[in-house]
């Protein structure tokens, strides 16, 4: 019971403080010119959405931070892996921040070089690897006993084997936190479409995290529910401000880093195929464009413009993408139970 407790908590506190720091926060953001440019090649009714508010993921990373850190000390779960997790998902955010800053400053919609992005996500992610490497494990329940699993292995499901990839699992570490921050960002597109997909795969991730006994992860996750789904009161059709490169690396940061402490990063890639769709959508386009002299398969890519593109509303596109993550969800719970 304690630790249900402690879940509802912090999806109440994450999402009351959301309300509260993205309300706060969306004037600061106008005041300073702190907002969004839309890249022209884009879809063309994204062009009256320039100037609103971005970097609205401070206030997401902060009421993740707050409710996830502060219960957890309540709860007596607060540990020195929690608090990596949540550096993680700063560091994380640090990137997108920057990122952010360079638009609102430069006013266009560049940013940073991706060679400056990927340098950074690089020495963040094998800072997190190796220390993953050296305390990242599994209690898994077999017979009476729990049992610790190897912390340089990967969790397959359906087979139930932990594979034990030795050095090998820092570089794959790296791939799971790199993958995961560039998903969520090319995820949100939409408004209100990466703060709901994200907010359902949390939601997947607190259940699955319980199952596997864990008591502190379910609440990092379920403060990130409860601050996704505050920011969705202002970021939903028409948003009112987006969460920019500064929440979506951030949240692709600390899910990737929370599972990965957990050995449940296929679970997660799983419940987060429409990011990894989103993901691929980008790397088939560009792929097949440069292969056939600028030929397209999608009609825009990342996936939700060509769903756009082909006259689907900007509503429907995250309503659909909404439906096709709790089908997602769904299937990873149960090749988490099987």
């Amino acid at each position: 019971m304690k630790i249900y407790l402690a879940v509802v908590l912090a999806v109440a506190v994450g999402f009351v403080l959301a309300v509260i720091f993205t309300g706060k926060l969306i004037p600061f953001l106008q005041k300073h010119q702190f907002k969004q440019f839309v890249r022209e090649e884009g879809p063309k009714a994204h062009l009256s959405k320039t100037g609103t508010p971005s970097m609205g993921g401070l206030a997401i990373v902060s009421a993740t931070l707050i409710a996830s850190i502060v219960l957890a000390i309540c709860f007596g779960v607060f540990s020195l892996r929690f608090l990596v997790v949540c550096i993680t998902m700063i560091l994380f955010g640090v990137i997108g921040f920057i990122d952010d800053y360079e638009k609102a400053i430069k006013k266009n919609n560049k940013g940073i070089s991706p060679r400056q992005k990927v340098v950074l996500q690089f020495g963040f992610s094998l800072a997190f690897a190796i220390f993953a490497y050296f305390t990242s494990g599994s209690f898994v329940e077999t017979g009476n006993e729990a049992v610790f699993f190897a912390h340089s292995s990967i969790w397959i499901p359906i087979w139930d084997h932990y594979l034990d990839l030795g050095i090998f699992y820092i570089p794959w570490v790296m791939f799971v936190m790199i993958a995961f921050s560039n998903s969520v960002n090319l995820t949100d597109g939409l408004d209100g479409l990466a703060s709901s997909v994200t907010a359902l795969v949390a939601f997947l991730m607190v259940v699955v995290a319980h199952n596997g006994a864990f008591s502190d992860y379910p609440i990092f996750y379920a403060a990130i529910i409860g601050a996704c789904l505050g920011f969705l009161v202002y970021n939903h059709n028409p948003a009112k401000i987006f969460m920019g490169d500064t929440g979506s690396m951030a949240l692709g940061g600390g899910l990737a880093a929370c599972a990965i402490m957990m050995k449940l990063e296929i679970i997660l890639a799983v419940a987060g195929l429409i990011y990894v769709m989103e993901a691929l959508s980008v790397i088939i386009q560009v792929t097949y464009f440069k292969k056939t002299g600028g030929k397209r398969i999608f009609r825009m890519a990342p996936l939700h413009h060509h769903f756009e593109l082909g006259g689907m509303h900007e509503t429907k596109v995250v309503r659909l993408f909404d439906t096709l993550t709790l089908i997602f969800c769904i299937i990873a719970l149960l090749l988490s139970i099987l």
